[in-house]
């Protein structure tokens, strides 16, 4: 069916003469082209559901600013890599472990429930206009921050050892080309969705007054206290 729409796309272009979608339907043709692609709407349909990193980059953005968003990204990348590095490297089998992906849950719904608490506990001491008071912290740099709740989060382990294996998988035969396309699809796709977060965040509180700013942190810490709480059960039933 693919290889039919495919080839009357490419009639109807040729018929038009519409040289440039040609030009693209030969690019997405090649194998690498299809790994970037669909691995950053893959990233891109997975960054748009609510979770915890989320949560995290709104509370660091309406503190911090835009580059809270681009700098939690770049910890996630950082935790990113290096998991990658290990797939690639044969430790893909040993991370489907089914002990291993309990001990994940349930350390991962620890760190959150603390998250989550610290948020609740100090809300109402931060100080949205100074930004040097705030002693609502999440790690203390959003580097770490974005380091810190990916790491918590057992369902990122289990995507990237599930539909991550399988895209380094097929990149792999494409060498440093395949796998740099599947990664920077993916990546792209965190770093476009959440600094667009943390731009309305972080321009935003402009206009948010403190009472609104304490109640969104509040929102913050009971959202990653329940998901921890949900991780943790999760890890006692699997």
């Amino acid at each position: 069916m693919y290889q039919v729409l495919s080839f009357i796309i490419l009639l109807m272009c040729r018929i038009l003469k519409i040289d440039i979608i040609i030009g693209i339907y030969y690019f997405f043709q090649m194998s690498i082209g299809a790994i970037f692609i669909t691995s950053f709407f893959v990233a891109l349909s997975g960054a748009l559901m609510p979770g915890p990193l989320l949560t995290v980059t709104i509370a660091y953005s309406l503190k911090k600013g835009f580059w809270a968003g681009p700098l939690v990204i770049l910890g996630h990348m950082v935790l990113e890599i290096v998991l990658l590095l290990g797939i690639i490297f044969g430790m893909g089998q040993f991370l489907q472990n089914d002990l291993l992906i309990r001990i994940i849950f349930l350390a991962g719904g620890m760190i959150l429930i603390t998250m989550g608490y610290h948020f609740i506990k100090t809300f109402k001491k931060t100080n949205l206009k100074k930004d040097g008071s705030s002693r609502v912290k999440i790690a203390g740099h959003p580097v770490i921050g974005g380091i810190l709740v990916s790491l918590s989060n057992p369902y990122w382990t289990i995507w990237w050892v599930t539909i991550g294996l399988a895209y380094v998988m097929k990149s792999i035969p494409y060498k440093f080309w395949g796998v740099s396309a599947f990664f920077s699809g993916h990546i792209l796709a965190d770093l476009l969705w959440y600094s667009l977060v943390s731009f309305f965040f972080g321009k935003g509180k402009q206009f948010v007054s403190e009472k609104i700013y304490h109640m969104i942190l509040l929102g913050c810490g009971i959202f990653l206290a329940l998901f921890g709480i949900y991780f943790f059960i999760s890890g006692i039933r699997h």
